[in-house]
This record gives structure tokens, sequence and C-alpha cells, in this order.
């Protein structure tokens, strides 16, 4: 059972949230909190699976309340809810360690598949987002980090190429099929990578991608 620990000043759209999350027969709500800090503290009391996080609240907002969470070093994993799909807010809490990045308005169905990819330890963005994702980061960057240089050197040819058609939003067995390699044999490369650059997850190395130039917004 996925427990999920919802997090939203408006109390409608956590009753809604509360009703989509326990009509699933995989899922409970552990509980509800209202800003930042009560999310803080009820993560650690609870242990949710997933927190789903909004960005925009009065006290401590969801970027800071998510990079508490993560730093903590919990099992529990962060779902970032937005209504806006540019919100440079959103961007931030992904920066800050959360595992998925969802609209408000996303089908319901969306939403719960992705509150089970982040529960199982997956990473997740808002279908179509992905681009509008980055290209809104990298227009931020003025040059690239020598540090992620030092590391896309320690990359193999393979592992490149790898990431760079992960980075273009295709699944692992996607991209096994593009480069003409067992699927294994991809996730055994993406682990490598993960490590190598130190990404905790898909989003980072994703974002990671993007900063040393491997693929472009388009």
């Amino acid at each position: 059972m996925t427990t999920v620990l919802i997090v939203d000043d408006q109390t409608l759209q956590r009753l809604g949230f509360r009703m989509l999350l326990e009509a699933q027969p995989d899922m409970t709500v552990s509980g509800e909190a209202t800003n930042g800090s009560e999310a803080v503290r009820m993560t650690a009391e609870l242990r949710p699976d997933v927190v789903l996080m909004d960005v925009r609240m009065p006290g401590m907002d969801g970027i800071e309340a998510t990079r508490r969470i993560v730093e903590s070093g919990g099992r529990s994993r962060v779902l970032v809810l937005t209504t806006f799909d540019l919100d440079e807010y959103a961007y931030e809490a992904l920066r800050a360690g959360a595992s998925g990045f969802f609209l408000k308005d996303a089908r319901p169905d969306e939403l719960v598949v992705g509150i089970r990819a982040v529960a199982a330890g997956d990473s997740v963005i808002s279908p179509g987002l992905t681009h509008k994702l980055i290209d809104a980061y990298t227009r931020r960057r003025s040059r690239q980090n020598v540090e992620q240089e030092r590391k896309l050197e320690e990359l193999t040819e393979r592992e490149r190429e790898v990431l760079t058609v992960i980075a273009t939003g295709a699944t692992n067995a996607e991209t096994a099929e593009h480069l003409h390699l067992a699927e294994s044999t991809v996730k055994s490369h993406f682990s490598r990578i993960l490590t190598k650059i130190g990404a905790r997850d898909r989003v980072q190395a994703v974002i990671f991608a993007y900063d040393v130039g491997l693929v472009r917004p388009s």
C-alpha cells in the first residue's frame, strides 16, 4: 500500500486529491498539511512513501519544504504540483531534490501513475513539459560548469549515447530499440551514468545532459 501525504493550502484541492487517491486500491492518504512547515514535520512523523507537494503556500513554501525533506535523508519522495507549467519555483523544487513535476490540471490517471512511479523509486515529469522545463532552466545558465564538464569526460562513448537518447524523453525500452541494445544493457549503462555524474535519478540526469550540451531545447 502506497502512503501519500497531501500538502496544499486549499481545502477543496486537498479534498479532491484525497478522494482520487483513496479510490485507488493500492493507495492511502496518511495525512494532510496546509504549509511547508507542517509538511516537514508530518513527513518526519508519518514517513509517507510520497509527499504530494504544492509549491505556493503561505509561510514556508513547497521549495524549502522539499529541500528539508530531501536533506533529512528519509525514505519519503516528493512529487511537486503546480498550476503553471513554467513556474520558476517548481524548477527550483526539482533542483532541491523533488522526484517529479506535475501540473494540477493533469488527468487523474496521469497523476496516479506518476505517484506510483515515484513511490517505486522512479522520477516523472508531467507529459509534454520536459522541453519547457529544461529550456527554462538552461536559459538561466550563463555558462557550463567546469565540474560538470569533468563528469562528462568520465562517460564512455556508449554511455553518452544512452544519456543523449534518454534526455529526449525516451524510456529505457525506446532507448534500447533506438540504439539496438537489450533493455537490460541500457539499464546497466544508465546505472553507471548516474554514479559517474552524481545524479540521484532520471530528472537530474536529464538536466545534466542539457547542462553539458549533449542535447538542446527544441
